[in-house]
């Protein structure tokens, strides 16, 4: 299993969108593809992906801003973990506490729970269900690699003051939920740097308190 990771830093709050090409076959996922739509489609049809997923880490507007836009121009399906498929589609007052809302979107056409596989080419990511920052949230974890949407940063984890967040949860996402991470993996996080999970087992303080 080969794959190549490119980062495409979109929207107003730099959110990292991962484009992800099997090294074997050329097909791809898309993981959180915030903002841009026309410029990720763009890089992807420069780089000869053929891209069979979208997958979102979580549902927050800075992640979830384009998604629509690669499902249609792309004709592919979107994949979410089922307790954050509802904030695709809520409304503007729902989304309110946000501040920013980016339009109601379609409903996601799979909807993952814990220890479901994602395939592209010879290619494949687990999902670990991981809430704290959202009910929903999820990391991605394979080749090497761990995209642990807004869960994970470089000596940090999420926020969890908006809803669906819980202090406790996120603690025990990173410590326990992500203990099968090997300390050679290298995390993508939704921003900001990446890192090694054996760096942040040693250095972040949110990995001294589980």
């Amino acid at each position: 299993m080969s794959f190549s990771v490119d980062t495409l830093v979109v929207g107003p709050i730099e959110e990292n969108c991962y484009v992800l090409k099997d090294e074997e076959t050329n097909e791809g996922v898309i993981i959180d593809a915030g903002d841009n739509g026309q410029e990720i489609l763009a890089y992807v049809k420069d780089n000869g992906i053929d891209v069979k997923l979208l997958v979102n880490t979580h549902g927050h507007w800075d992640h979830i801003g384009a998604v629509d836009v690669l499902r249609d121009a792309l004709g592919v399906q979107l994949a979410i973990h089922r307790e954050d498929a509802p904030m695709l589609t809520a409304s503007e007052e729902e989304m309110a506490v946000y501040s920013v809302f980016v339009g109601k979107k379609k409903p996601a056409e799979i909807l993952l729970e814990d220890g479901d596989v994602i395939s592209f080419g010879k290619s494949s990511l687990k999902v670990i269900h991981t809430p704290g920052h959202t009910k929903g949230g999820i990391c991605l974890y394979g080749g090497g690699c761990l995209f642990s949407g807004d869960t994970l940063f470089a000596s940090s984890v999420g926020r969890t003051d908006l809803p669906g967040g819980d202090y406790h949860e996120i603690l025990h996402s990173v410590n326990v939920a992500l203990a099968q991470v090997a300390d050679e993996t290298k995390v993508y996080p939704g921003h900001g740097p990446a890192s090694r999970m054996g760096r942040e087992r040693r250095c972040n303080p949110y990995l001294q308190q589980g």
